[in-house]
């Protein structure tokens, strides 16, 4: 009875200290906020102060994008700032920084493991949803979008300045601009304009010490890092200014399924050969996926291809014909429209759907995990045929990406920009699942580790190479509050490759205390 006394004494003390350590620190924090905010931008209301409410959980739950995280740490979250002015970004950094609390930046809140909005320290999540303005200049082909807004936003606003430019960014809609640029975002028009930080010119970062930086101020070797090396290291992106690209007023695009049965495997391994070498016009995505086969309780894989050119489709029809023609490809299966239209197509919305729909900013969160490759040659049948065997196991639904390379990303030197994953790659693969069932989550995660060890034959090596954009804790991680270098070395070789020794200068140099860090940031590192 006594030993069972001095348990539970010890575990009381314990809490009252955590209590002691985070609370006066927390109000201290919240006073900071209001002092280093004006009454003209006030910022009381974009604080959320986290408790067991419908209102706060509605607030964390708004941009929290992956199920697996959607119950918030009471523990270590103390507050949600959901910053309505530039001030408040700045006094947010600063006032975390001087009171010992950690910052996680959230944009649209697709990071995919969270770490965007968790973390097992005490911990503020500074949301940027509210600022997301966006200016086109057609004269220029330039825009400004501010981090929170999202892509589909910013296609919309594209669309209205112009129907003859473009931004070369992902096909998600809800995606945020801040996160997905940071990393490297990419998308169909990769092969022929390059990604997103291809066409960066300029930004505007809150740093370490609260200050607002542009592209002049924050100098050349910052302005490296978060295109491509991720912003959340570094400081806090504020907006993006980009270069639009001239398309032409008509593009085709098609969606074609290939079963097993239906030689599926076989169009897949050609489309290997050749879609690299196609015209830097045309980007097709080869998305093999488990499906209901044809009988009950059967299942098979389809082999989707979705194809986008920029041009007429008699043009593509010739293309096809000539380096695809397993494919089958038939002029009605083309589909000729606007850039703006193939926004549309590519986010899986029916034709005739308004514009409008692009705006939306549904929480709908999922069970999902993903994982990514980089495949240099191709990937035989029997190595295929493998990797059918292992989706099949899958009790829920899985599929693979291939995004192929070449054109233009073979042309851009990998030290260019902070994102490395350049010339020599023929396609990105992300590896998806989702499931309905909080149970079920153990099994699909451990389901998701065999299909990558399944592939690991087939894939770069030295390192296992993997797109920033699809964080993957499984990679390699560090504790929430610390950033131990060698375990650093390992997720950030895979994500950057031979950058990463530039980043971590970088790093050493803009933020040497290291307070902008998260499970798999960059080390500062003063390499000699």
């Amino acid at each position: 009875m006594k030993e069972a006394l001095s348990v539970l004494c010890l575990v009381l003390l314990v809490s009252v200290l955590e209590a002691a350590v985070t609370k006066p620190k927390f109000g201290d924090f919240i006073e900071c906020l209001r002092y280093r905010t004006s009454s003209e931008n006030p910022i009381t209301n974009a604080i959320s102060i986290a408790d067991n409410t419908t209102t706060f959980l509605s607030s964390y739950l708004s941009y929290t994008k992956n199920k697996r995280y959607s119950s918030p740490n009471f523990k270590k979250l103390l507050a949600i700032v959901a910053a309505k002015h530039v001030s408040h970004v700045q006094a947010t950094v600063v006032c975390a920084k001087t009171n010992g609390i950690q910052l996680r930046i959230r944009s649209g809140g697709h990071d995919l493991e969270g770490l965007s909005y968790r973390s097992s320290v005490p911990f503020v999540i500074l949301d940027m949803f509210n600022l997301r303005s966006i200016t086109v200049d057609v004269s220029s082909k330039k825009a400004w979008v501010q981090a929170g807004a999202t892509l589909g936003e910013l296609y919309v606003k594209i669309n209205e300045a112009s129907q003859t430019l473009a931004f070369p960014a992902g096909v998600c809609p809800t995606v945020g601009v801040g996160g997905h640029i940071s990393g490297g975002g990419y998308g169909n028009l990769m092969r022929k304009f390059g990604i997103t930080v291809d066409h960066v010119i300029d930004a505007q970062l809150i740093d370490v010490n609260g200050k607002l930086l542009n592209r002049a101020t924050m100098g050349e070797d910052l302005f490296w890092a978060i295109r491509g090396g991720g912003g959340a290291s570094f400081g806090v992106i504020l907006s993006w200014k980009i270069n639009l690209v001239e398309v032409p007023k008509i593009l085709t695009v098609f969606k074609v399924n290939k079963t097993l049965e239906q030689g599926g495997t076989d169009v897949l391994y050609k489309w290997q050969l050749v879609a690299t070498k196609f015209p830097d016009d045309l980007f097709m995505r080869a998305w093999p996926q488990t499906v209901n086969g044809t009988k009950r309780g059967e299942r098979t894989i389809a082999v989707v291809l979705y194809a986008q050119f920029l041009g007429p489709a008699d043009k593509l029809m010739a293309i096809m014909n000539q380096s695809l023609p397993d494919l089958g490809l038939k002029r009605e299966d083309c589909h000729e429209m606007s850039w703006f239209n193939t926004t549309l197509f590519w986010a899986d919305y029916p034709a005739g759907t308004p514009k409008s729909v692009l705006l939306d900013r549904p929480t709908n969160p999922g069970f999902f995990k993903s994982k990514s490759d980089y495949v240099k040659t191709p990937i035989p049948k029997e190595g295929l045929e493998k990797l059918w065997k292992t989706m099949f196991k899958f009790n829920n639904i899985v599929w693979m990406q291939f995004n192929p390379y070449g054109g233009v990303m073979d042309r851009i030197p990998a030290t260019a920009t902070a994102f490395p994953h350049r010339k020599g790659n023929m396609f990105k693969v992300q590896y998806s699942t989702t499931w309905l069932d909080a149970n079920a989550t153990e099994t699909s995660l451990s389901m998701m580790k065999e299909l990558y060890e399944v592939a690991e034959p087939y894939v770069s090596s030295n390192p296992r190479e993997a797109f920033f954009n699809y964080r993957d804790i499984d990679i390699g991680s560090n504790p929430s509050g610390e950033t131990a270098v060698d375990e650093a070395k390992i997720y950030g070789y895979k994500y950057f490759l031979g950058n990463l020794k530039r980043l971590m200068q970088v790093k050493a140099k803009y933020d040497p205390e290291n307070f902008f860090k998260n499970e798999q940031s960059i080390p500062p590192v003063r390499v000699m």
